[in-house]
């Protein structure tokens, strides 16, 4: 680590006071919190928190400045100087924060950091020295998603633990047990906060069933409507549109609707593929004494081999 004096911006001779205020401008202005988006920020949080931790111990502050440790806290010279374990500065787990004041264990930060981040952090708010500050959990949600918003990526209200409402927008190719993160909106920590965990389920319609990209639809048409071609209404998840039905239209023909699908990863949409089903009226005595007579001889069922 570089000379704790300069990481401050303070001169050698600085009095504790001096070294304190240095230290609340700099992690006041470097803290994660407020530079989530800027991880030097974060580095440079460590640095000055390790500065702080050695300047404020006056035993190892005086042997800095004697040049018998360096900014680690390690020895200068092999072995150390002063013997005892006085020439070593460890910087793995907690030690050199002290919890409360006077208990030997190295300098009290708790009245520094009462009041500057919002409470006191037991311990240390920043975990091991050399590891950044531990960011806060992750909290996970579960949204049902109607069919059709799924299709057309709709907007998705959410409200987040906190009751912040915020748009969710849906990504291509959406589809159930898909999972989308939202950074920082989870609980907020020491490191900040941490992510939103939303899993999306895609509800069932009672007219579309999804097949991949594609949306199928079965589709009633009349008898002569099939006979004689048509120009009729069918539902799509963008609203109706008119589809032509073809003179002598048998039934379970599929006709294809482009673009009117989910969306794929590409950001393209499928298709809607609807069926069409020929619809007889049951009991029409007009339409019996019509087709009285007649006998259709064709066998529709020999390509089946039977």
């Amino acid at each position: 680590m570089a000379d704790p004096y300069s990481i401050l911006g303070i001169a050698r001779g600085a009095s504790e006071k001096d070294i304190k205020s240095a230290y609340r401008r700099l992690a006041k202005e470097l803290h994660p919190d407020r530079n989530q988006d800027n991880p030097r920020a974060a580095e440079r949080f460590g640095e000055v928190t390790r500065a702080y931790d050695l300047l404020s111990d006056k035993d190892k502050r005086a042997q800095f400045d004697r040049g018998e440790i360096d900014g680690e806290g390690n020895p200068t010279a092999p072995f150390g100087f002063g013997g005892g374990g006085q020439g070593g500065y460890r910087h793995d787990g907690f030690e050199g924060f002290s919890a409360r004041p006077g208990d030997g264990a190295g300098p009290d930060l708790g009245d520094l950091f009462e009041g500057l981040f919002g409470g006191r952090g037991g311990t240390s708010p920043f975990g091991s020295r050399r590891a950044p500050p531990p960011r806060g959990g992750n909290v996970t949600y579960r949204l049902v998603v109607p069919f059709v918003d799924a299709a057309t990526r709709a907007p998705q209200r959410i409200t987040l633990r906190d009751g912040k409402t915020i748009d969710l927008k849906l990504p291509a190719g959406v589809e159930s047990g898909q999972q989308v993160r939202l950074a920082g909106k989870g609980e907020p920590g020491p490191g900040g906060a941490g992510d939103a965990l939303v899993t999306i389920e895609v509800s069932a319609h009672p007219l579309f069933e999804r097949d991949g990209d594609n949306i199928r639809l079965d589709v009633p048409i009349t008898l002569d409507e099939a006979l004689s071609g048509a120009r009729i209404k069918v539902p799509t998840v963008d609203g109706p549109v008119m589809l032509t039905v073809a003179p002598g239209t048998t039934g379970g023909k599929t006709l294809r609707l482009k673009g009117k699908g989910f969306s794929r990863k590409d950001g393209e949409r499928g298709d809607q593929l609807v069926t069409l089903q020929i619809d007889l009226p049951a009991d029409d005595a007009d339409l019996a004494r019509r087709l009285e007579g007649w006998h259709d001889s064709r066998n529709p069922r020999a390509r089946l081999g039977v």
